[in-house]
């Protein structure tokens, strides 16, 4: 019986160490996760202002290839025309002959 009676007496008083000692632990991991998250938020930030920095160069770029984009279309039309009247009015001579 006296086995029993220790138990009662100690247990509650190891539960409560074990307990403070893991609320311990766990606000010491709190707060580095919340230093880590603040290490990362920062990181995220320096890129974020980095690929911004980059936003100007690419809609110039992205300007640029739209403008010789349309040249080059203008281009192929006007040659695809031009072959396409020259093998029309071989045929259009073809057609006159048969009639």
């Amino acid at each position: 019986m006296k086995k029993m009676e220790f138990f009662t007496e100690v247990m509650p008083i190891l539960l409560y160490v074990v307990g403070f000692v893991l609320m311990i632990v766990f606000i010491i991991v709190g707060i580095r996760l919340i230093r880590i998250l603040d290490r990362i938020d920062r990181i995220a930030d320096s890129v974020e202002n980095k690929i911004s920095s980059f936003d100007y160069a690419v809609d110039i770029m992205s300007k640029a290839a739209n403008g010789i984009a349309g040249i080059t279309d203008s281009v192929v039309y006007g040659v695809t025309s031009a072959v396409s009247k020259i093998f029309h009015k071989g045929k259009k001579e073809e057609e006159e002959d048969y009639e």
